[in-house]
């Protein structure tokens, strides 16, 4: 069976087409999330899975609340519950704004510190970091004590280790080589 990962790639991307025509991005970037966060509900969860619910009940499980029934998003979501891959939803989601990373040319970078980053440290890392890829960039603090100083930066496929714990690591492995 296919993995959720590969059942998932050609709905964000339908979502993606529909939402970029309609110029509505962000819009439908929050509506998925919604949407997949509440299919991620224990209740819901066990909801979905009930074949005596019908798609259109279905999809209106996972709908934001006032959400129009003619909506090209709510016929979006119809189609999933009735080929049965509401599940996917979180996947499809995350996927969704991977592509709408990519269209507004936004990276995504995770930094691990032993301490929250202050707004001068924040700004002055992402625009260097701006620079380097030539792309806006999302920032994701994430505190780590093991870090101990400095910082792990991971953007996508490359990996900056500026930490104390890293510089350890290097002069161990030097010490003992």
């Amino acid at each position: 069976m296919a993995s959720v990962h590969t059942l998932a790639r050609p709905y964000a991307r339908a979502a993606f087409e529909l939402a970029r025509s309609a110029g509505a991005l962000a819009e439908w970037s929050s509506k998925l999330a919604f949407s997949a966060g509440i299919s991620q509900a224990a209740e819901v969860r066990a909801l979905i899975g009930n074949p005596k619910l019908g798609a259109a009940e279905l999809a209106q499980l996972v709908l934001p609340e006032a959400e129009p029934a003619d909506s090209a998003f709510a016929r979006f979501v119809g189609q999933l519950a009735g080929n049965r891959r509401l599940p996917a939803l979180a996947e499809i989601a995350e996927q969704f704004d991977l592509l709408k990373r990519e269209e507004e040319r936004v990276l995504k970078v995770q930094v691990r510190t032993a301490v929250p980053l202050v707004g001068a440290q924040s700004d002055a890392l992402k625009a260097a970091l701006a620079k380097r890829f030539s792309r806006a960039i999302e920032l994701d603090n994430v505190i780590d004590a093991s870090v101990i100083g400095g910082a792990v930066i991971d953007a996508g496929g490359l990996v900056i280790d500026g930490s104390v714990a890293g510089r350890l690591k290097a002069l161990e492995s030097e010490l003992t080589h």
